[in-house]
């Protein structure tokens, strides 16, 4: 798995004994990918993350994307570019070099044939500050 923003394609290669598993998903934009974050593993794990004194304030960590999470399971929604084999070609991965996958799942997700799709959220005064 490569690290990427949104610019950067990133191909997830699924063992290969998986990649029936893979069959109709090119029909889908966008997809969840759910991964172990093994390489902060021996990272200090918190429950609060110190603010900058500026712009960020002192938060608890499920407040965060950071990291150093008591359960490093991660959690990211990437769009799909395209499937070759047992390889999918992503926009948007969140994740590093050789991380281990531990499920894909379709964007949007669905109850009873009803879409959820979140249009409206909130967000924290001083995140909507510091992404502009």
């Amino acid at each position: 798995m490569k690290t990427s923003t949104i610019e950067f394609t990133s191909r997830i290669i699924i063992r290969k004994e998986y990649s029936k598993g893979l069959d109709g998903i090119e029909e889908w934009s966008h997809l969840y990918v759910i991964f172990w974050m093994h390489k902060v593993m021996d990272e200090k794990k918190t429950l609060v993350c110190a603010g900058d004194e500026g712009e960020m304030p002192t938060v608890g960590i499920f407040a965060t994307r950071a990291p150093g999470r008591p359960n490093p399971v991660g959690l990211t929604l990437v769009e799909l570019v395209g499937r070759e084999g047992n390889v999918l070609l992503v926009k948007g991965l969140d994740a590093l070099d050789d991380t281990p996958v531990l499920d894909i799942k379709p964007y949007p997700y669905w109850v009873k044939g009803r879409w959820i799709v979140v249009t409206e959220y909130r967000a924290p005064a001083y995140f909507k500050r510091i992404n502009k």
